[in-house]
C-alpha cells in the first residue's frame, strides 16, 4: 500500500523506526508485514502496540496539589478557607494535600492523541475499537488542548523515557502530518518549514549515525566566522543550526534536508533552486570552512516529488567547497532508497 498513492507505507514505518528507534524493540516488529492502506492506520497500529507496552510497565503517576473540604484533617489546613466554612456553618476543614494521579501531561497527550485518531475515518474499525479498549486504563485522564501542549519542556528519565517514543509519534499525529499527495505534492495543514522536514530529516540523520558512526552525524550548530565581535553584536545573529553534518575524513559534509510541495521555483517559465535554500547551504559551508580550506562540503537534500524537473546539480567555490544538490525518491523500495543514501556520500572531490 502507498500514502495517497506516493510514498509506500512501509517506507513511512520504515523512516519511522530510524527516526524512532524504539520501534525495532518490544511488540513493533511486526508491524511491517502489516498492510495499511494510509498513514493514520500505521500510526493507530504503532500506537496501539505502544500503549499496550506502557500499561504492562504501569502508567506515570505525578503528585498534584488538590484543595478540598474534609471532615478530616489531610494534608496542609488552609487557615482562611476553614474559616469561612465556620462561618458558614459548616463542620468541615478546608485542606490542601498531594495526590498521586495517573492525570499528568505525560497521560494527557496519549489520549488526546487516541481521541484525534479515533475521530479520523482512515482509521480501520477494528484498530479504533482496539485504542478505546485502551483508553479504559486511562479513566481519569482529562483531555487537553493540542496546541497548549509545550513539547519542548517534557523531560524523560529513567521512569517516563517508555513514554518518548509515544509521544515522537503523538507530536506527528497532533500535528496532522500528510506527507504527500497524489500530484506529488506535499499536503500538510498548519505545518512549519522545521515540521515538515522532521521526519525526512531524523530519518537521514540517523540512518549515518547507525551505519556510519565514524563519520560522527550530529545537528550540529555552526558558528558564524566574523573577528572582533563582541558579546552584544553576537547576541542578536541568527542561529545557524545544520540538519546534518558528517566528518568525512578530512572534509566535511553539512546536508540540509528539504521536503516541500515543488522542488524548484518559477520565473516566468525558468526553473532554479529555491533561492534561500541555496543562501542557506552556501552560508553553512562558507562559515564552517573557516580557514577557506575547500575541505567543507555541502548538499541541499530534497524529497523527490512526481515533477518532471528536479534539482540536481555541482558547484565549486573558489576555494574548492563543493555545493551539491540532490534528490531522494522516497517512494521506491526502501533497499534503493539505502543505496542512495550511501552514494550521497561516495561522492567525488
Amino acid at each position: 500500500m502507498t500514502i495517497d498513492k506516493n510514498i509506500p507505507i512501509k517506507n513511512i514505518y520504515y523512516m519511522l523506526t530510524y527516526a524512532f528507534k524504539e520501534l525495532k524493540h518490544n511488540n513493533y516488529e511486526h508491524i511491517v508485514g502489516e498492510n495499511f492502506d494510509n498513514i493514520y492506520d500505521l500510526f493507530a497500529e504503532i500506537l496501539s502496540k505502544g500503549v499496550s507496552y506502557l500499561l504492562k510497565q504501569g502508567l506515570h503517576k505525578e503528585y498534584v496539589l488538590k484543595e478540598d473540604t474534609l471532615t478530616t484533617l489531610r494534608g496542609k489546613l488552609n487557615l482562611q478557607g476553614t474559616i469561612k466554612e465556620r462561618i458558614s456553618q459548616r463542620p468541615h476543614l478546608a485542606c490542601e494535600y498531594d495526590e498521586l494521579t495517573i492525570n499528568s501531561i505525560f497521560n494527557q497527550i496519549i489520549i488526546t492523541t487516541v481521541g484525534a485518531l479515533i475521530s479520523k475515518s482512515d482509521v480501520k474499525k477494528d484498530k479504533r475499537n482496539n485504542l478505546k479498549k485502551l483508553m479504559l486504563f486511562f479513566d481519569g485522564v482529562d483531555s487537553i488542548d493540542p496546541s497548549a501542549i509545550r513539547w519542548n519542556i517534557l523531560r524523560y528519565d529513567r521512569n517516563t523515557r517508555t513514554y518518548q517514543m509515544i509521544h515522537s509519534l503523538c507530536y506527528f499525529i497532533l500535528q496532522n502530518i500528510l506527507l504527500s499527495t497524489e500530484q506529488g505534492e506535499t499536503k500538510l495543514p498548519q505545518f512549519s518549514d522545521e515540521h515538515i522536514n522532521l521526519l525526512f530529516q531524523r530519518f537521514v540523520l540517523e540512518y549515518y549515525k547507525k551505519h556510519h558512526p565514524e563519520y560522527k552525524a550530529a545537528a550540529k550548530q555552526i558558528k558564524w566566522n566574523f573577528h572582533d565581535t563582541n558579546a552584544s553584536s553576537s547576541s542578536i545573529l541568527p542561529i545557524m543550526q545544520s540538519d546534518i553534518t558528517l566528518s568525512l575524513c578530512e572534509r566535511t559534509l553539512i546536508i540540509d534536508t528539504k521536503y516541500y510541495n515543488k522542488n524548484l521555483q518559477e520565473y516566468f517559465g525558468k526553473f532554479s533552486i529555491h533561492s534561500p535554500n541555496f543562501y542557506q547551504i552556501h552560508t553553512y559551508v562558507m562559515n564552517e570552512d573557516r580557514g577557506h580550506t575547500g575541505k567543507v562540503d555541502g548538499m541541499l537534500l530534497y524529497a523527490k516529488t512526481t515533477a518532471n524537473i528536479q534539482p540536481d546539480g555541482n558547484f565549486i567555490t573558489n576555494d574548492g567547497n563543493i555545493l551539491m544538490v540532490r534528490t531522494l525518491d522516497l517512494t521506491q523500495d526502501f533497499v534503493n532508497i539505502k543505496k542512495d543514501l550511501e552514494n550521497l556520500i561516495n561522492y567525488k572531490y
